[in-house]
């Protein structure tokens, strides 16, 4: 191949974004689920409000039922032959959804304001599956992308006797903590690709909800546009994004999270303090360790009995000499935080207080960051590899690193049951 020919397919390939994985083509096509508005008087379908009981929201919503965070979802049962939601004015253009039926793997597709989609008819994917037939499934729709959110406008459903049923939330919960490296900045499908999807979704059987947003500090300060930080933002509903900024402002107008309206979480991670070690932010190590004994206290303050598991800082990696080290980022003042509640512990392994430290040295390598100084897909994930039969090609499962340390830890620790045992967790993650 000559140079301008080759210039000529890098140029192509480039701006074509073909993704390629073992030379098969990777769609990025999004079925096109929109359809024309349905009113509540419509014949042929029910329609519920976005109050109505059936319905479970996951994650933070206001009491516009405008979502916020990373990866908050909506869940319900439903006994009918089609399915379409309505979204309302807040919706962001183009947000991507996933969204599936029971224990079949996610689809995806985009939606945006004042319009009305068609997820479920009787040819998706695990429709009717259940036995007997025409019995209650499930339908569980998840907001991929950190910025973006949407506002539910009403729920309908059609066929004979069509109905929703209340789905009862489960007996687990957990709330993670964090920034953009929680909230799956740069991963491809962002929330739903992130350790902390991976962690509370892959433990199964778990009612989570990811507070994590890219550039916010834990001190309140404004850091990479964020007018708040951890210590003020998780107090209150909505994140630091421009689209809160535009609806909330910076002010009393800004919701407080009911936390008494919604279920304690068992397990709390904090994973936070690279935005505030950034020099950029003027944060000093005073504010940072002020600012988590703050934190904790609130959490504490709210869910006495939540065990909380702190997240020491990876900071990215630095070659010296002829290799590559793991930098650290406030080391002294995160182990100092926890063994201030410990009676001078660390609790690594647990029993000395509701406390925990969990040491990320080891974990990742050099190339499981980014340029852009987060984690590859790769990085977000482990490998496992699995002997099949003659006829099957080894299978490269891959499940992410963090979350995967994460799992055993609690699982040793506080005895939780890995309960995740078939659907998909992570999507688009099998290559051959």
């Amino acid at each position: 191949m000559n140079l301008l020919s080759f210039m000529l397919f890098a140029f192509i390939s480039v701006t074509s974004a073909t993704i390629l994985q073992n030379g098969q083509v990777r769609s990025n096509d999004c079925p096109d689920t929109a359809v024309a508005t349905i009113l509540p008087s419509d014949p042929g379908w029910v329609s519920y409000n976005p109050n109505a009981s059936e319905l479970s929201y996951k994650g933070r919503w206001d009491h516009q039922y405008i979502s916020w965070w990373s990866a908050p979802g909506l869940k319900f049962r439903f006994q009918a032959q089609s399915i379409a939601i309505s979204f309302g004015n807040y919706t962001s253009d183009g947000v991507l959804l996933a969204y599936r039926i029971d224990g079949q793997d996610w689809l995806l597709t985009n939606v945006t304001a004042n319009s009305t989609h068609l997820f479920v008819t009787p040819k998706t994917a695990g429709y009717n599956l259940t036995q007997p037939s025409n019995g209650i499934q499930t339908f569980e729709m998840r907001v991929t992308n950190w910025a973006y959110g949407v506002q539910i406008k009403c729920v309908h459903v059609s066929g004979p006797a069509a109905r929703l049923v209340h789905i009862p939330n489960y007996p687990r919960t957990m709330e993670l903590i964090g920034d953009s490296l929680s909230a799956g900045q740069y991963a491809t499908l962002e929330g739903i690709s992130s350790y902390s999807w991976g962690l509370m979704y892959g433990l199964g059987n778990v009612e989570f909800s990811i507070t994590a947003y890219p550039g916010i500090c834990l001190h309140d300060s404004r850091c990479y546009g964020n007018l708040h930080g951890q210590t003020f933002q998780w107090l209150k509903i909505p994140d630091t994004s421009g689209r809160a900024q535009d609806l909330y402002g910076d002010g009393p107008d800004i919701p407080d999270w009911d936390f008494a309206a919604h279920p304690a979480a068992d397990i709390t991670v904090i994973n936070i303090g690279t935005n505030d070690n950034n020099t950029a932010n003027n944060i000093t190590q005073a504010q940072y360790h002020d600012s988590y004994i703050q934190l904790i206290n609130e959490i504490h303050a709210r869910w006495p009995a939540s065990q909380i598991i702190v997240i020491s800082l990876w900071s990215g990696f630095s070659q010296v000499g002829n290799t590559w080290v793991q930098g650290g980022g406030f080391v002294d003042i995160i182990e100092s935080v926890v063994r201030s509640f410990n009676n001078g512990s660390l609790n690594e392994r647990g029993g000395e207080g509701f406390v925990h430290y969990f040491n990320t040295t080891g974990i990742l390598e050099h190339n499981d960051i980014g340029p852009l100084y987060h984690p590859t897909d790769v990085g977000h994930m482990v490998n496992i590899r699995e002997n099949l039969s003659e006829k099957q090609e080894h299978v490269l499962t891959l499940r992410h690193k963090l979350a995967s340390h994460l799992m055993q830890y609690i699982k040793l620790t506080f005895g939780w049951i890995l309960e995740q045992t078939g659907p998909e967790v992570q999507h688009d993650t099998l290559y051959w």
